[in-house]
């Protein structure tokens, strides 16, 4: 159970309060808008100190609803899914919607922005609201019309009724316009089960541009008289240039401009600014990148020049043996190993990963009158906008963002280093500027999913129950501090489920910045964890699933003293069991007979509120090659799902995606750079080596969560317990390495 404790305060989860503001007018040709502040959290804006209003939903005579979507679109579906609970809750019919993004304004729509899983939490409920707010008005405007009491009327698909009596929302537009805005804390929401369209399957609403290759994506943006653009950093982060020569390539067909960035200090995630580097601009990419590849550039490469993957293996394994600083400490480990019967020893390492979304790294520049216009498939365009403010010494609201869709995220788009880059050369430059990295750049500039190590000791009774537990955790940070996404929480699990148990951390310098990826610390916490629990139950005796339920006890609320912002201080292990036991059921755990070296494995993770647990079934040819053949997925995010389809690619892409990982992807560093340059030597998961992925949602109580995120943890640890279920070979260190499973 992991989330990073170092996560931004601005991407904190947040408390949605039912307090609001509405507001309502007529705009041109008779049509209808209605408007609401959300504050800086997403939730809505209190009426002491109300936000600037905008328009959120517009409503036209010819019966056309437009609602925007406020938050980046990445690939996670939260163009389509936010403005469907608007118009659920509106009685809209959905054939009628058109869904369009809203600018980028913090100060008006809120925070805008893709991570965390957080876009469904913080915004369901503000959303119904405004939605049943609409409706309110629009059903007592035709009350107006008929001159009977709104009560009698009934509000549905994009109309109001009244005994056979209609009138379409087009036609009531205008008059709606006139009728003061109610309360949004007093709106009367429906009962879900008359939902019509939140939990029906919706197809994306770009999708069918995304079929035809429309230009949607950042990487499509032009604007008159534009430039491209490379730029070229220190293959060991922070390093500076020393020297470079630019009379060959400025003679280059095309090139029109060459310079040295000066930039500043490596950079880093919130704090991040301009790298030191070198600009090429030319009249195509192809021609500032072929006289970029010609640059003879003589580089300071820095501190950070002699770290390699293999020193860091060392370091940590000297670490091991010392003590580390406490990250918590309950009863008495030692002691409780002293008198186990039996005690297990093990470590488990993970490499670095890089994000590689498909659209590499992109912006639009374009700098004029002391005014910066950006276009970007930025996950995180506030933040981007203080970057740019500061690095250029602009006012904030001299900047305006537009927000494209990004051909995937996957947390590296949070950072908007390479909208500064952008930014910086068409200053510069004086025209507008497209900066496209190449795949290198992308790999090697990367703020990567960080590594870690792991040196484990437990002990169990006679009884098989685990009664002690130690973790040595060795990772990378900055001046004795993990970075980002390389912490270890105190509330990792098995702690709070027994009595005795010891977490330490240990911190070695690094030279690469980290940042999140895709359930951040989860999707590589879970490996370690979640196999070594498997270790346990082995050695215990016992079936892995009934281990794993006496570890989580009777259902209960775990809860600790101290809150946590991202909710890992309550843990419910009435939910976790029962994820477990569906995915048992829906795979037939235990009850299926599997030819030779084929197994199946089992685990499960709490992170980003949602309880998954998966099985998956994976065989081992006699070369050691693992085919992952197929994953059951049970899940549990509450209440509430908005759209099936959107949730079922969700959970179906990250165990893809952590497949993926597991079969072969890594980072490795040499001299104080990566040694991966592209695709491969970096192979992405193809189709063939996909598995099946049978997903079932179990719906509880509780307040609908994300699903981009938490779905991906359980599935590296399962396919790995799979392979010892098959060879009987432990798998520690990712990715997996087949020759040691050769038969």
């Amino acid at each position: 159970m992991a989330d990073d404790a170092s996560f931004p305060a601005a991407l904190k989860t947040t408390t949605v309060s039912r307090r609001g503001l509405l507001k309502t007018g007529a705009v041109g040709g008779g049509g209808f808008f209605v408007a609401f502040g959300l504050n800086a959290n997403g939730a809505l804006a209190a009426g002491a100190s109300p936000m600037e209003l905008n328009a959120y939903i517009r409503i036209m005579p010819d019966g056309d609803i437009t609602i925007l979507g406020k938050n980046p679109e990445i690939g996670q579906g939260i163009k389509t899914s936010l403005p469907m609970i608007i118009a659920e809750e509106l009685d809209a019919d959905w054939s009628k919607v058109r869904i369009e993004t809203a600018p980028t304004n913090q100060a008006k729509y809120g925070q805008q922005w893709a991570g965390g899983s957080l876009a469904t939490p913080q915004n369901y409920d503000p959303l119904r609201r405004v939605g049943a707010a609409a409706r309110q008005m629009m059903v007592e405007a035709a009350a107006l019309t008929w001159k009977v009491p709104a009560g009698e009327c009934v509000a549905s698909m994009s109309a109001v009724s009244h005994k056979g009596k209609k009138l379409t929302y087009g036609q009531l537009a205008e008059k709606a316009a006139s009728i003061p805005a109610p309360d949004l804390k007093t709106v009367t929401l429906k009962d879900p089960k008359t939902f019509k369209i939140i939990g029906k399957s919706v197809r994306g609403i770009d999708s069918p541009k995304v079929i035809r290759g429309e230009p949607i994506f950042g990487i499509d943006v032009t604007r008159p008289g534009m430039v491209y653009a490379t730029f070229t950093q220190c293959p060991v982060p922070g390093g500076k240039v020393k020297s470079v020569k630019f009379d060959d390539i400025l003679k280059m067909p095309g090139v029109q401009k060459a310079f040295v960035v000066e930039g500043g200090a490596n950079p880093r995630f919130i704090q991040n600014g301009l790298a030191s580097g070198v600009a090429v601009v030319a009249d195509s990419w192809w021609r500032a990148k072929k006289a970029r590849d010609a640059l003879q550039i003589e580089w300071d490469e820095g501190p950070y020049a002699d770290q390699s993957s293999a020193k860091f293996q060392a370091q940590a394994d000297a670490a091991s043996k010392t003590a580390g600083e406490q990250v918590r400490k309950d009863g008495d480990a030692d002691a409780a190993l002293g008198s186990a019967a039996k005690v297990l020893e093990a470590a488990y390492s993970y490499p670095f990963l890089t994000h590689a979304q498909l659209e590499p790294q992109n912006c639009t520049a374009e700098f004029k009158d002391g005014k910066l216009e950006i276009w970007a498939p930025t996950q995180f365009p506030e933040q981007g906008r203080g970057m740019l403010a500061a690095a250029l010494g602009l006012k904030p609201t001299d900047i305006t963002i537009h927000m494209t869709r990004a051909g995937g995220g996957f947390g590296r788009r949070l950072m908007n280093d390479w909208m500064v880059q952008a930014a910086y050369i068409a200053k510069e430059t004086g025209k507008p500027v497209k900066l496209l990295w190449a795949r290198e750049d992308d790999i090697a500039h990367d703020y990567y999913r960080p590594g870690g190590f792991h040196y484990f000791k437990a002990g169990l009774d006679k009884d098989g129950k685990l009664v002690a537990w130690k973790n040595h955790f060795v990772t990378y940070g900055d001046k004795g501090k993990p970075q980002f996404a390389a912490d270890l929480s105190e509330y990792e699990l098995p702690a709070r489920l027994i009595p005795n148990i010891t977490l330490e951390q240990t911190v070695m310098p690094l030279g690469v910045s980290t940042g999140p990826m895709r359930a951040p610390g989860s999707n590589a916490l879970a490996f370690a964890h979640q196999s070594f629990i498997d270790e346990l139950a082995h050695a215990a005796g016992k079936d892995p699933l009934q281990f794993q339920l006496d570890l989580l006890g009777e259902p209960r609320l775990v809860k600790s003293p101290k809150p946590d912002s991202l909710g890992r201080d309550v843990f419910d292990t009435a939910r976790m069991r029962g994820v477990l036991q569906l995915a048992a059921e829906m795979s037939g755990w235990g009850k299926t007979q599997l030819p030779a070296r084929t197994g199946m494995g089992i685990a499960c993770y709490y992170s980003h509120s949602g309880y998954f647990a998966e099985v998956v079934r994976a065989s081992v040819s006699e070369a050691g090659q693992v085919k992952a053949e197929k994953v059951w997925v049970a899940g549990d995010v509450g209440n509430q799902i908005i759209n099936p389809t959107g949730a079922m690619n969700q959970v179906q892409g990250a165990c893809i995606d952590g497949v993926g990982q597991a079969l072969g992807l890594k980072i490795t560093l040499d001299k104080g750079r990566v040694e991966q340059t592209n695709f491969h030597q970096y192979p992405l998961i193809r189709m063939p080596a996909a598995p099946e992925v049978e997903v079932v949602f179990r719906k509880t109580d509780h307040p609908p969560t994300g699903l981009g995120e938490p779905a991906l943890p359980p599935v590296i640890p399962a396919l790995c317990n799979a392979v010892f279920a098959a060879t009987g070979k432990r798998v520690r260190s990712m990715p997996i390495d087949a020759t040691l499973l050769k038969a």
